[in-house]
């Protein structure tokens, strides 16, 4: 019962103001999807111009893990992006192809 679930797997979190448990997913280890394919128009250290999609941000550490997650200075964009089934799929080439068909639909 204590075990920590695998990677990707779905975890099960009390939130106080509901009454319910719900499922949130984790982010898949070695994927860093989501900071790759979509473009992010506001400033993030070390890229003050934001980045065009299908570019690596330059926060994304070599574990494919942000390193200014949580941070102040972190894009709001990037805070909104939630693992989920729909949009991680199952690897991360499902990931990549998700969120680069959501860029083209959102795109100006």
């Amino acid at each position: 019962m204590g075990d920590a679930p695998a990677s990707g797997a779905a975890r099960v979190y009390f939130r106080p103001s509901f009454p319910f448990y719900f499922p949130q997913m984790q982010c898949r280890d070695k994927c860093g999807a989501c900071c790759t394919a979509p473009s992010i128009t506001s400033p993030i250290p070390g890229m003050p111009d934001g980045k065009p999609a299908g570019v690596r941000c330059v926060q994304l550490g070599e574990d494919e893990r942000c390193r200014i997650f949580g941070r102040p200075e972190r894009p709001a964009v990037c805070g909104g992006l939630q693992p989920s089934s729909e949009m991680c799929g199952s690897s991360r080439q499902q990931a990549m192809l998700w969120l680069d068909q959501l860029e083209r639909a959102t795109a100006p």
